[in-house]
């Protein structure tokens, strides 16, 4: 769509409170069009307060309502870290995730103020785009989607941060360039994505990022901070013996976490639209919370069930990325993740050091597989190695085959 088809409709717009959110907002009321602005409260930590959201919304002259998404953005967190689901480079998906809360959220509030059409602020150029689209489209068929960065009289009209400035200024509108960036920032509960500007060069580090939700390593404690987390059926409920609802969970994680280190990562993912894109992701709560669990699927799934388990979260962690999560394979897969879980409760300790989470103990874990007599080394009541025997002699019959019917080749190391 472009702005000349969206006359006679109501325009739900999902916006920051930021230049880009301020001057599209302008635009189409300068056209006369009927626009209201949704802000979606995700809890993220690059926001003082949302809800003074609506008064720098205002001089656009645009109503703007504030949607209280952060059970939603926890509870989805929490399946993300119950499935496992990490992305290229093994990050969470924390922004892809959140674009599934978003959309839903705001679009029951869109349509209950009578919008027919979303618009969204993500470019032409990257994931979001597809993400808020399909998304819209799997939800809400009949809602249409306008897309400003991608219509070409805003793009004319507006092809960089100048321009925006100007044009708010000449209404009358405060805006500044602030000061120069070198990268952008996408937040929410769960974790921070940081790309673009300085970050698409291969040369920078990532350290120019400066973290929002804890600290790099080398700035981390001279020390070892223990945790002890509880986990029922997959979900940890308990941390340092404090039982907590997810948003509050989640925020007690990232400060753990996020004080020793914990959680940054960088990674060279491969995005939607066949391009690569470089990224540095924070999420210090997921990946405490994350391992915790991991470590009670090491001794409660058996080995097919692993190997199962690892499919089943790729195909999670891909829909997420790819706007899906919605769709029935994604749906079926974490119903079957849901199975296996049922049995991952228990406590684990960690101990956090400079960025890096190790095992310290895992008790009341009444689902684990694992017999220690039986892995003794010693002698035990466990395993008879005796017993081993005739299964070595089993797998011999297949091993001589392969050998004389010449299908085994060493490699020349």
């Amino acid at each position: 769509m472009r702005i000349g088809d969206l006359e006679g409709r109501k325009i739900g717009i999902c916006a920051s409170g930021g230049l880009d959110s301020k001057s599209v907002t302008t635009r189409l009321r300068e056209e006369g069009l009927d626009v209201i602005a949704f802000i979606a409260d995700l809890a993220q930590p690059d926001e003082s307060d949302v809800h003074d959201i609506p008064r720098r919304m205002a001089p656009t002259g645009a109503p703007t309502r504030v949607v209280d998404l952060k059970e939603s953005m926890a509870k989805a967190a929490m399946m993300v870290v119950k499935a496992q689901a990490r992305y290229d480079g093994g990050y969470w998906n924390t922004t892809g995730i959140a674009r599934a809360v978003k959309v839903h959220g705001l679009l029951g509030a869109m349509q209950a103020e009578g919008c027919t059409v979303l618009a969204h602020g993500a470019t032409g150029r990257g994931n979001d785009q597809l993400r808020f689209e399909r998304y819209t489209n799997v939800l809400a068929p009949d809602m249409k989607v306008y897309a400003p960065w991608r219509d070409p009289g805003l793009l004319t009209q507006f092809p960089g941060r100048k321009e925006m400035v100007a044009y708010l200024r000449a209404k009358g509108i405060e805006a500044s360039t602030g000061p120069a960036k070198r990268y952008s920032t996408d937040a929410n509960l769960a974790g921070l994505s940081h790309e673009a500007e300085d970050l698409e060069s291969l040369e920078t580090p990532a350290t120019i990022v400066t973290p929002t939700m804890g600290v790099w390593p080398q700035d981390a404690p001279d020390r070892i901070e223990t945790v002890s987390l509880r986990y029922e059926k997959g979900v940890c409920v308990e941390l340092n013996g404090k039982r907590l609802g997810p948003v509050e969970m989640l925020l007690e994680a990232n400060t753990v976490a996020g004080r020793n280190g914990v959680g940054i990562t960088s990674a060279l993912e491969n995005r939607i639209i066949g391009t690569k894109s470089r990224g540095v992701y924070e999420a210090p709560g997921m990946e405490l919370l994350g391992r915790g669990l991991e470590s009670i699927y090491q001794a409660v799934l058996d080995r097919r069930a692993a190997l199962l388990f690892r499919d089943l979260s790729k195909l999670v962690a891909d829909s997420i990325y790819d706007g899906r999560i919605f769709d029935p394979a994604p749906r079926a897969a974490l119903a079957a993740i849901d199975l296996m879980a049922a049995k991952a409760s228990g406590r684990v300790e960690f101990g956090l050091y400079k960025g890096n989470v190790f095992f310290q103990q895992m008790t009341d874990v009444a689902g684990s597989l694992y017999n220690q007599a039986d892995a003794s080394m010693e002698a035990s009541e466990g395993l008879n190695p005796t017993s081993s025997q005739g299964y070595v002699e089993i797998q011999k019959v297949e091993a001589v085959a392969l050998a004389r019917a010449g299908q085994i080749v060493a490699p020349s190391w």
